[in-house]
């Protein structure tokens, strides 16, 4: 069988030993705490309850994406031993990462040009963006080579979906994404805003709801109308939280109350400090397979 590799950005927000164990590569995005730059190397030097504790002191953040000369040291170093590479991007609807890692791969195609890279845009991000990876290697497992994974990605992109909900609009308002006084009512108001990933990759407001309880209901209505197979998903579902893990696992347990093939099948996972530095604390993500997204 051909030998490739499957690879993401650190934006997929799982832990390294995942990442491991399902034999996935990954390149590390970049973020700032009051000016201080590191690496978003998945919580190993700082973590999650560090970072968002600093964000809630009042540290300023900020993130950067990867450059192309970072992607072509990293894609070059596979390269070099005769591998192939499958490469997704956190969603263009949110970083313009994948015109780094085009320029890249169409850099090193001409010096390479025996060897196959490909770039997705995986229109999605953080929990969504680790199960689509945790799919992927299923499917290489399973035995697809490179054409043919790349073939299942490209038939399948619109089908991952992800729902967000936050119960803390603080940062929110601080990054802009909700003006001042609509977040003064908001907070006035316990408003829990629910959003999801569009079919552009972008983050869409879906709902306004009163209190975790309705978010949270919500969200569950909105994977039921949208998740595949009904009562019978079993595929992996997998939710990513900002230091609320009470109200992931919560989320976790409604859904395993909704769909019974789901028991020990949901797995929860950090938001890393590159997402997380939008979010702030109080945001959870749930990625799962359904419908394809709409507008």
């Amino acid at each position: 069988m051909e030998k490739y590799i499957i690879s993401c950005c650190s934006t997929a927000d799982v832990t390294e030993e995942f990442l491991k164990e399902k034999n996935i590569e990954h390149i590390c995005f970049h973020y700032y705490l009051d000016g201080l730059a590191y690496v978003d190397d998945l919580y190993k030097s700082m973590s999650p309850k560090d970072f968002y504790q600093a964000m809630l002191d009042g540290a300023m953040t900020k993130t950067s994406q990867v450059n192309a000369n970072e992607f072509e040291s990293y894609f070059r170093g596979f390269l070099e031993q005769g591998l192939d590479v499958i490469h997704l991007t956190l969603s263009s609807g949110i970083s313009g990462v994948i015109n780094s890692a085009r320029i890249a791969a169409d850099t090193l195609k001409e010096e390479f040009p025996d060897r196959k890279i490909a770039v997705f845009d995986s229109l999605t991000a953080s929990a969504g963006y680790g199960l689509f990876m945790d799919k992927l290697a299923s499917l290489r497992d399973q035995g697809y080579d490179f054409d043919s994974l790349v073939e299942w990605t490209n038939e399948h992109i619109q089908n991952q979906n992800t729902w967000f909900f936050t119960t803390d609009l603080t940062f929110f308002i601080r990054g802009g994404r909700i003006s001042k006084i609509s977040g003064w009512f908001g907070t006035a108001l316990n408003i829990c805003p629910l959003l999801n990933v569009n079919d552009e990759g972008k983050l869409i407001p879906r709902q306004k709801c009163r209190g975790k309880k309705m978010v949270k209901k919500a969200c569950l209505a909105a994977i039921k109308e949208r998740i595949l197979d009904g009562a019978d998903y079993s595929e992996n579902i997998f939710i990513t939280h900002s230091v609320c893990y009470d109200d992931a696992r919560e989320m976790a347990d409604m859904l395993e109350a909704a769909f019974p093939k789901m028991k020990e099948k949901i797995r929860i996972f950090d938001i890393g400090p590159t997402i997380g530095a939008h979010t702030g604390p109080g945001t959870v993500a749930v990625g799962f397979w359904g419908r394809k997204k709409e507008r």
